[in-house]
């Protein structure tokens, strides 16, 4: 969920919007990382625990996944608390044959944790260490803390951020994989531009598990793994267990000089249009004033940078269109709902919160219902606003009365800003051009109904994008961290293909550090990234 990722799914009912790093030693072990947090004073990590299918916690373990639909049966799961834990787990699997995989914060909306083939799953939520690692002058954070976590560590012990997502419970390990985006990326880009190391446990030729730290400097034989970790998505080459950020160029060994500092208050938004009163015409008058609005103010270094909001249409049986967001000034807001309320005869309600950031931070995006619901998602980016076409179809899948649920709908967030500084193969992330992420959602609760709702949500996006094959153009592509295997579905994608719509050029790059660091494809699903041919 924002890639914060996958939350607030569901509003308002079932109403939907998703908004959740002196050179090193490259070879050091998890056992000298680790000695920078543990001393003889700490307990000891959690685990190893192989929980198998009898045992009490298995249920716990095994179905605590966010999307609804899916809930995975593996023989086992292990618990671990170490990256040495890890690396255990994954030979264990490897020299039984079983297919393994990993979890952290379990907010992932496809099978891929919960694929019946996954025998073994790996769950990290345990690691939760956010710490300051003086030999790499850089902060650690491992792989199963929860993104409030992080921000409550960091930013009580050095007033330090780092700009990922808006969804306090989403786990640091998947999300940062996707590139981690929030509301503080269109003023401090992505989490993946702090990142400076990574540390992951891979499995070579000879099937051995083993772990590697992989940083950016340019010396280190081992960047391409690093490059492949800030937005190659996971579970392709190997099980993260450890990140450490620090922002590029920053000097000297005062750890509150090393990351970005947020702004001391931040103000939570609520806004809502009655869907009653506005026509379609309305409707198009106001999404179109947002989509300039966004034109005119994503350019990095702009002052509206500082601001961030999530469109929210709605079906029309939720009764309203709804916006959220956080900014640093108030003012800004008034600029951004006067520019998008221009000409539209209806007047939105408005709340707003003032508070110290921590605490709008902790608190997470306005009505976040949890993991209740069955899901499914799609997502986009956009260049430039969507055409009068694609409002159109948007007014009419939002309002069609042949279908009456009211769980569907599409989130447009503000995106680029400071984002769109670095060149598109800086990062394995390579959406350095947009201005817009969309968010597409349906939710509900009975199984029976998957098909009616899953096509509900298929029809939609096939239609706005009809001319481009029913998928995005592969200028604009889409977001790996919401995953849609509909789009490696030759019946349902007839226009640019789902590698180039997720890693754009970077693909064949993914694809050679892919055959490098896991030769045998252990860690692979649906939407991974291929071994050559």
């Amino acid at each position: 969920m924002t890639e914060h990722t996958r939350r607030n799914v569901l509003r308002g009912g079932l109403a939907a919007t998703a908004a959740g790093m002196a050179v090193p030693a490259f070879a050091t072990g998890p056992a000298e990382a680790a000695a920078t947090r543990l001393t003889p004073s700490c307990p000891p990590p959690p685990g190893p625990a192989k929980v198998g299918r009898r045992d009490p916690r298995f249920l716990s373990l095994a179905s605590r996944g966010y999307n609804r639909r899916f809930v995975g049966k593996p023989e086992h799961v292990w618990v671990v608390g170490t990256t040495e834990h890890v690396v255990r787990a994954v030979q264990d699997a490897v020299d039984s044959g079983k297919r393994v995989t990993v979890r952290s914060g379990s907010h992932g909306f496809e099978d891929f944790v919960a694929d019946p083939a996954v025998r073994v799953v790996i769950d990290t939520s345990a690691m939760t260490a956010v710490y300051y690692d003086p030999s790499r002058r850089a902060f650690a954070v491992e792989a199963g803390a929860l993104l409030g976590d992080v921000y409550r560590r960091l930013y009580l012990g050095w007033g330090v951020t780092i700009p990922a997502g808006w969804c306090p419970s989403v786990g640091a390990g998947g999300h940062v994989l996707g590139g981690g985006f929030g509301p503080l990326s269109r003023s401090m880009g992505l989490a993946v531009d702090h990142l400076h190391a990574v540390e992951v446990v891979v499995v070579d030729r000879t099937g051995k598990a083993r772990s590697v730290v992989a940083t950016r400097e340019p010396s280190d034989p081992n960047r391409d793994l690093w490059w492949a970790h800030t937005g190659g998505g996971g579970g392709t080459f190997g099980i993260v267990t450890r990140y450490w950020f620090r922002t590029p160029g920053a000097r000297g060994d005062d750890p509150a000089r090393l990351l970005p500092a947020p702004p001391p208050t931040m103000v939570t938004f609520t806004i809502a249009w009655d869907w009653n009163k506005l026509t379609e015409t309305s409707f198009a008058r106001l999404v179109r004033n947002h989509n300039i609005w966004v034109e005119r103010n994503s350019a990095p270094g702009s002052p509206s940078t500082k601001l961030y909001s999530e469109l929210q249409l709605n079906r029309r049986e939720i009764g309203s269109i709804g916006m959220i967001g956080q900014v640093a000034s108030e003012r800004l807001l008034d600029e951004h709902l006067a520019a998008i309320n221009q000409g539209v005869p209806v007047t939105p309600t408005r709340q707003v919160k003032t508070q110290a950031w921590l605490a709008a931070a902790l608190a997470g995006s306005p009505g976040d219902p949890g993991p209740a619901y069955r899901l499914k998602v799609k997502s986009a980016y956009l260049r430039r606003r969507l055409t009068d076409r694609q409002i159109g179809v948007l007014h009419h899948h939002l309002t069609r009365t042949d279908y009456d649920h009211p769980g569907g709908s599409l989130s447009l967030y503000t995106f680029g800003g400071q984002v769109n500084t670095l060149p598109s193969d800086a990062t394995s992330a390579p959406h350095r051009d947009t201005i817009m992420k969309l968010f597409f959602v349906n939710g509900w609760e009975n199984p029976a109904d998957d098909a009616r709702h899953i096509t509900w949500l298929r029809e939609l996006y096939r239609d706005l994008y009809a001319d481009t094959g029913g998928v995005p153009s592969p200028e604009d592509g889409a977001f790996i961290n919401y995953p849609d295997t509909d789009l490696a579905d030759p019946a349902l994608n007839t226009g640019a293909p789902w590698q180039t719509l997720y890693f754009r050029d970077n693909y064949v790059r993914l694809q050679q550090i892919k055959a490098k660091w896991d030769p045998r494809d252990i860690f692979h699903h649906a939407l991974s990234v291929r071994p050559p041919k």
